[in-house]
């Protein structure tokens, strides 16, 4: 398995990454609100697309679903899916449709950990788990609605669909072959809001949405025991991310 150097500081450092970015979002809030009128959103109300850049921090686990051979098994007692942390580097691509909404397209590199573990019924082998690091590279084609803006802010809402592709996936290696095996392709639907703060020279958004995978991405292999008790496995995952856009 894979170790991200990138990954493994942002584990350590997640806490004041978090801390940073709410108060930079609590700065920028204040900032805002301190001026009256909407000055800097005349400006990019001009501007039929805009790109940028989005940095988030993401929580990524399964939902997994059990067969009926779960019941009838008397090895593995539980299996059940434990989050993992990751983030996200992206680019931003935003196109105007009328004045309230956005057709946005964001490609963005994604590192995430999502772990499976298995409490067994024998002693010997109490408790696996099948780490699963992956490095996505996601296309998510989302449309936003804006609300009206005022004192150079608005809020929005945004859903779409997002293709995600694992390239540091193990589902061939003969290592996926001791649990289970996860598929490098999958599909989402993702919805979620955010708030816009306008600025002379870009547009910070905050945005946080939750990720609803819609496509089965257990590979199922019937001489595992761990794949036989479960039907399938869908993916999930929270993401608060910061856009600078301009």
């Amino acid at each position: 398995m894979y170790t991200f150097k990138l990954r493994n500081l942002f584990y350590l450092f997640r806490k004041e990454i978090i801390a940073l970015a709410l108060l930079l979002i609590a700065v920028v809030g204040l900032q805002a609100q301190s001026r009256k009128g909407n000055y800097n959103f005349l400006d990019f109300q001009q501007k039929p697309y805009y790109f940028g850049i989005t940095l988030a921090y993401n929580n990524s686990d399964f939902n997994i679903f059990h067969s009926k051979n779960f019941i009838l098994n008397d090895s593995v007692r539980t299996a059940e899916s434990v989050t993992g942390p990751g983030f996200n580097l992206g680019i931003v691509s935003n196109l105007k449709i009328g004045d309230y909404f956005d057709f946005r397209f964001l490609p963005t590199l994604s590192f995430a950990e999502r772990n499976i573990g298995y409490a067994s019924s024998t002693e010997t082998r109490p408790f696996r788990t099948r780490k699963i690091e992956s490095v996505f590279v996601e296309l998510p084609f989302h449309i936003r609605y804006k609300s009206a803006p005022y004192n150079d802010m608005r809020l929005f809402v945004i859903s779409g669909i997002k293709y995600s592709f694992d390239v540091a996936s193990d589902s061939r290696t003969r290592q996926a072959d001791e649990l289970v095996k996860i598929s490098p392709t999958d599909f989402a639907f993702e919805a979620g809001a955010g708030i816009q703060f306008f600025f002379p020279y870009f547009i910070f958004s905050p945005e946080f949405k939750m990720s609803y995978g819609i496509s089965n991405v257990l590979i199922y292999n019937e001489e595992i025991e761990e794949s036989n008790v479960i039907e399938k496995i869908l993916s999930r995952a929270f993401t608060v991310s910061l856009h600078f856009e301009g």
